[in-house]
């Protein structure tokens, strides 16, 4: 301000070669010709000089406050630039001069190059974090069952504070882990779901519909990603299972009914081209329900169809019942007989048929009790055998002992007659074998003893104990021996009686003279 307040000669002097001292004269020059009052002049003078400052003062203001500007922009820079450092992880940026010199915006000048870089590279790095966490969201919300789920980046919240590689690397641990989990639950889907299809094909049901039942995504025709969730997983588990359950059940099922069409084949002795039309049902006897596998194996067509005949030879097994059991009462007593074993009452017998035409008695037990009957009746058969051949022997024997005893009570025996000369050869044979007889019966009596004692029962031949038998045949020879020893003592008596009369008789003869003794005795 002092300034102005110089003489204006001097100031005009200074300010000739600036364009305000040239305005500066160029004003005196109008004042002067116009007469301007010299307070006037001062007054305006000093108005100049006043707006002058203010105008330098707003200049010097907004240089300040564009200083003050730059310092927050580098701040700022060197802030974020620093931040981005920690976020990402890394220690500095190649290329980036550790130490600041230079003016301001030289110093910004080198500092945005580096900025911008490190902006690009969060922003990469972001839409890496984008991708990998969309990803796993994904991923967790299909393994979570989230069917409504949107597949969008948008949605995905990103922690700007750690952007690192190593926290990259943990998030694509996650989704790696979850890609594996995932695919071990798709497995487990299909592996379901061919069960499904398997066990569906053996039952005859639509697998389609049991699997869109569980879930609808699970089935292909729908075009949408399957669900598989754990309670997808437990629906499925449940459901292969209950498949399973019924497959059991209708196998059970056959099996009964298999036993029931064989054992009634057996009963009626059904011949094998009938039986061929349910080779299938009987096929499944020998077969657990893990080894059943045909397609249509258990339907309930099938089922029913077995029913069916179960039915139809259910109703004439009542017919035939009597046929078999007559033919089985006669089987047997035909073993009963030609074992000479005890024949069960006739009475008996016509209670059990009173009781099948009542229909009081289960026909397969009846049967069962006969073909056990049989059974034994044969296994007691096979243990007579022995005995039963030495008794043949034995009555043969008796028959040859009675003929002759016969034999030897006939008085024209030795008569010249047809067919004497075989007699007499028979009558050699039949002592020999009549000689045997008693080592025969002691054997027997033996064998029978030691069977009785065996079988805790009676020995009955033709419902005679055998051992009585016997015992009265040994009773009755022995009778029989001792009337042919009186007879032989008898006999010799009376011949020793008669031995002594010729003897008297012949001492009296040959007490004549030889003449007399010729007239007594001519020869």
């Amino acid at each position: 301000m002092g300034s102005f307040q110089t003489p204006i000669g001097m100031r005009s002097s200074t300010l000739l070669e600036t364009s305000c001292g040239y305005l500066l004269q160029e004003l005196q020059k109008i004042w002067n010709e116009v007469g301007q009052d010299q307070f006037e002049r001062e007054k305006v003078l000093l108005d100049l000089e006043q707006e002058c400052l203010e105008v330098y003062r707003k200049k010097v203001d907004t240089a300040n406050t564009s200083r003050a500007r730059l310092h927050q922009e580098l701040a700022e820079a060197e802030a974020e630039f620093t931040h981005l450092l920690l976020s990402l992880g890394e220690r500095s940026l190649p290329g980036r001069p550790e130490k600041m010199v230079g003016t301001l915006k030289e110093q910004l000048d080198s500092l945005t190059p580096a900025l911008r870089e490190m902006r690009l590279r969060k922003e990469d790095r972001m839409n890496k974090f984008r991708a990998v966490q969309g990803q796993i969201q994904k991923i967790s919300a299909e393994i979570a069952g989230q069917s409504e789920y949107e597949d969008s980046s948008s949605n995905v919240t990103v922690n700007e504070n750690d952007l690192s590689l190593k926290k990259l690397e943990e998030y694509q641990t996650e989704l790696q882990r979850l890609h594996n989990e995932k695919n071990e639950r798709l497995m487990r889907v299909e592996k379901y779901i061919d069960a499904v299809h398997n066990l569906s094909s053996i039952l005859g049901t639509d697998a389609s519909m049991v699997i869109t039942k569980v879930h609808p995504s699970l089935n292909e025709l729908c075009g949408i990603a399957k669900n598989i969730s754990n309670s997808i997983l437990a629906k499925l588990n449940s459901t292969v299972e209950s498949l399973e359950e019924e497959k059991q059940k209708r196998l059970e099922k056959l099996h009964h009914l298999g036993k029931a069409l064989t054992n009634l084949w057996d009963l009626m002795d059904t011949p094998y081209k009938d039986r061929q039309s349910f080779s299938h049902v009987t096929g499944l006897l020998s077969l657990s329900s893990a080894e059943v596998s045909d397609p249509g194996s258990l339907t309930l067509n099938i089922i029913q169809q077995a029913e069916a005949e179960v039915k139809r030879l259910d109703q004439l097994k009542a017919s035939k019942m009597k046929e078999l059991f007559f033919k089985k009462q006669n089987e047997l007593k035909e073993i009963r007989n030609k074992s000479h074993m005890e024949i069960p009452l006739q009475s008996e017998i016509d209670n059990l048929i009173n009781l099948i035409n009542s229909g009081e008695i289960d026909h397969a037990d009846l049967l069962t009790s006969m073909d056990q009957q049989i059974s034994r009746a044969k296994e007691e058969a096979s243990s007579r055998m022995t005995i039963m051949e030495k008794v043949e022997k034995w009555m043969l024997a008796r028959d040859e002992e009675r003929w002759l005893e016969e034999y030897s009570r006939d008085e024209n025996r030795y008569s010249v007659s047809r067919g004497a000369h075989k007699n007499l050869k028979r009558a050699e044979r039949a002592r020999v074998l009549v000689n045997k007889i008693p080592a025969l019966v002691d054997l027997l009596i033996a064998n029978t003893k030691s069977w009785e004692e065996e079988r805790k029962k009676t020995f009955l031949y033709d419902e005679v104990p055998l051992l009585a038998m016997l015992e009265e045949y040994n009773v009755l020879r022995q009778e029989k021996e001792e009337d042919k020893q009186r007879q032989r003592v008898s006999f010799i008596l009376q011949y020793s009686e008669r031995f002594t009369e010729v003897l008297c008789l012949h001492s009296y003869v040959c007490s004549f003279p030889v003449r007399h003794r010729v007239a007594c005795n001519p020869k």
